[in-house]
């Protein structure tokens, strides 16, 4: 099954999805791990997210063959593209790492991604006109069944309200750039996924740089080889290639999966706590994570099925 637009199979865009939030899931961690081992901050990190991304994929750009694209983009969708996902992509990714450090990478991920949902589903039918129909409502009530209960039902969680505010804010900025890509990629005039995130990353870096320098751009620490590495990680795995992969997805499965996909993160987070940051997984850890892997299921298999309907119900050109 393939989209009328992009000729990309749904069920290869979903592996894509996937794979990008299970990447992005790690992002938080690494972000704990540095600030226990230095002193850098939360937009200077994210500026180091943003150009390192921009150097990798400037590479890859640079030795990748050149492909046609289905429909051609006017010069004016191209700048709202860029400088839209440029914008969304500065204040999800920087509101998230300050939202780690004020309260924690359990609360500031699953506070991100349990507001998320709800704000492109309210953005995806007031904007887009999409409708979720039972099986996704039913699917949506579910993620955020589990997200209550891994919230409600931690027993170590230290809930700062500050933290909680950064992290609504970085679910608006990830709300509106999932809402763009998929209006935007509606008729078929979709710009490259690689191209888009290499600009993204670029307005990031310099928007971020002022601001960076100001809360010191170099961190202080005392295991330097540690602190590249990761760094490193932060911007070859859950940027560049997550980024690259959560576009070319986004633009063809519909914003309501997209949302409750976006949830497969606090399950990498949660495992990723528990196997190198040391946290103790609890029964309210193991039931939240349970009910977002159906929510995951149910939707993806709803997709699935209306891209099946949507390809019977095509005249058949004769040949």
């Amino acid at each position: 099954m393939s989209h009328p637009a992009f000729g990309l199979p749904v069920g290869r865009s979903l592996f894509y999805l996937v794979v990008a939030r299970i990447a992005w899931g790690t992002a938080g961690a690494a972000a704990s791990l540095l600030y226990r081992v230095s002193d850098i901050g939360p937009l200077s990190l994210s500026f180091w997210r943003c150009a390192g991304g921009l150097v990798l994929l400037a590479g890859v750009l640079a030795v990748r063959p050149r492909r046609p694209r289905a429909q051609a983009e006017s010069g004016r969708r191209r700048l709202l593209r860029i400088l839209g996902t440029g914008l969304g992509l500065t204040v999800f990714q920087s509101a998230y790492f300050a939202a780690v450090e004020a309260t924690g990478l359990a609360v500031g991920t699953v506070v991100t991604l349990g507001a998320g949902p709800v704000l492109i589903a309210v953005g995806a039918r007031l904007i887009l006109g999409e409708r979720l129909g039972r099986g996704g409502i039913a699917a949506v009530a579910g993620a955020l069944a589990g997200l209550a209960v891994l919230v409600l039902g931690g027993e170590t969680a230290d809930v700062r309200p500050t933290g909680v505010l950064l992290a609504l804010l970085s679910a608006s900025g990830y709300a509106a750039i999932t809402l763009l890509t998929r209006w935007l990629g509606r008729d078929g005039a979709s710009g490259d996924a690689l191209a888009t995130s290499a600009w993204a990353f670029g307005i990031g870096a310099v928007g971020l740089l002022p601001l960076a320098s100001a809360e010191g751009l170099v961190p202080h620490t005392a295991a330097p080889g540690q602190v590249l590495w990761l760094m490193v990680y932060v911007a070859a795995v859950p940027t560049a290639l997550a980024y690259a992969l959560y576009f070319t997805g986004a633009a063809v499965v519909r914003s309501a999966t997209v949302s409750v996909i976006m949830l497969l993160e606090p399950v990498s987070a949660a495992v990723i706590a528990v196997a190198v940051l040391g946290e103790r997984l609890t029964a309210a850890t193991v039931t939240g994570t349970l009910l977002l892997l159906a929510a995951v299921a149910g939707l993806a298999f709803a997709e699935t099925r209306v891209a099946a309907k949507a390809r019977r119900s095509r005249p058949v050109v004769p040949a």
